[in-house]
């Protein structure tokens, strides 16, 4: 019989050093994912680098300037390890660079100069004898991962770097994957936040509109509304099933488009709705929470000439959401009753997304770390992200069921609308015939 407290026994491999890569926002118990996977490949004896701060060094390297120790990357030892799985922060930082935002289809991929910043990652790489790449990241970062091992696959020089993916974002719109590492703590942090306006609310017979992260999904703003006791939460899927309209807009060309936007009077009369029936049972303050991906749902007149980033998102922080919001909910509140009722627009977020990490991101994110480890090592697996399921048990989603194959564009998840989940806020909050 098996001695159960016995360690597996090393996985025979060839790995002599790999390198591990963080890109996109922060996110709780980003350390525990680092340290188990950097830990797991030291005691196999393998030497572990982290690359720092994304693909920003990578990308910018032409073969003129060799890639600096402690400037572009860092040995990940047992000493500096040490105590980290439950560290706020992350250990060797993050960027948004993207070297394959010039890539959009197969027939891409064939282009030198599209593929230009992906060659320079894998020309960089191995540079430093890299084996093989862990990436850490979103959907966004999971579609360069994707990218990294099709470009590969057209420019193949007899040196394939295999890659893992594991999936990081405090919104939890991953497929593939139930909860992301991360998303409880957040979603605990500004329910914490939420609970105390609340009484603030009350204080001073007001309300709280606050804007939480939730770019293309409302997972984050729904378990904030739930665990925090808000009064209204309206996300992306609540906009998508029935508050959009249709409108043109000049495209700067002398031409117009047409697309699809918010119905901007409807959803604030669903605020108002909220707030007056609350009234009704004597309570004449509460907390909206929307998700800060509405901004992509603005009026035209909104958003115009708003920059974006090198993945086609909008720069949410220059828009303001919380306070285009706020301040249309009084206006309207005060049309319908002739009263004034304080509106105070917050945005809720970026401080969720260091926090300390709850015990359960600790131990999702470090069988996430393990899991980068007996993928490459143990399954000799190429091109697969990391997931979990049921009691922290291992799968490996292979990136072709998680990335449109023809526009190379991961599928986000939303919240379905007919859910029990969605159906919980919906039961908890004030009950408004709309």
């Amino acid at each position: 019989m098996a001695n159960t407290l016995s360690p597996p026994a090393r996985p025979d491999h060839t790995f002599k050093r790999v390198a591990i890569l963080f890109a996109g926002g922060p996110a709780p118990a980003a350390n525990a994912v680092i340290s188990a996977a950097a830990a797991s490949f030291l005691r196999a004896g393998v030497e572990v680098i982290g690359i720092k701060h994304g693909y920003s060094a990578l990308s910018e390297f032409d073969g003129s300037t060799a890639l600096e120790e402690g400037e572009d990357f860092i040995k990940l030892t047992h000493q500096v390890l040490g105590r980290t799985r439950n560290s706020q922060g992350i250990m060797i930082g993050t960027a948004r660079s993207n070297p394959g935002k010039f890539i959009s289809s197969p027939a891409d991929l064939e282009d030198s100069e599209k593929t230009a910043p992906m060659a320079r990652v894998v020309a960089g790489l191995k540079s430093i004898g890299v084996d093989a790449l862990i990436s850490i990241g979103g959907d966004d970062t999971l579609k360069t991962a994707n990218k990294f091992k099709l470009y590969q696959e057209k420019h193949n020089d007899g040196k394939v770097l295999p890659v893992v993916h594991l999936p990081k974002t405090i919104d939890n719109d991953y497929h593939g994957i139930d909860f992301t590492f991360g998303f409880f703590t957040a979603v605990d942090f500004i329910a914490t936040e939420l609970r105390t306006l609340i009484h603030d609310a009350e204080a001073t017979r007001s309300y709280f509109l606050t804007e939480t992260m939730g770019r293309s999904a409302g997972w984050l703003s729904y378990g904030a509304a739930i665990a925090g006791e808000a009064s209204l939460v309206i996300s992306v899927e609540d906009v998508m099933a029935g508050y959009l309209v249709e409108e043109t807009y000049p495209d700067g060309k002398g031409e117009t488009q047409t697309r699809q936007c918010m119905d901007m009077g409807r959803v604030i009369d669903r605020i108002v709705k909220t707030m007056l029936a609350r009234e009704a049972e004597g309570k004449e303050y509460g907390t909206i929470v929307v998700a800060e991906g509405l901004a992509e749902f603005l009026p035209f007149s909104f958003v115009e000439g708003v920059e974006r980033d090198d993945h086609g998102h909008i720069n949410i922080s220059k828009v303001s959401l919380f306070q285009i919001l706020s301040k249309a909910v009084e206006e309207r509140y005060n049309e319908k009753t002739g009263r004034v009722r304080l509106v105070k627009g917050l945005q809720l977020g970026y401080e969720a997304r260091c926090a300390k990490p709850h015990a359960f991101d600790a131990m999702l994110g470090s069988q996430l770390g393990v899991g980068a480890f007996r993928a490459l090592a143990e399954q000799k697996l190429n091109g697969v992200m990391v997931s979990v399921t049921g009691q922290l048990d291992l799968h490996y989603e292979p990136f072709e069921n998680l990335v449109d194959p023809e526009t190379l564009v991961t599928v986000v998840r939303y919240i379905d609308t007919k859910s029990d989940f969605h159906r919980l806020a919906r039961f908890l909050e004030t009950h408004v015939n709309d």
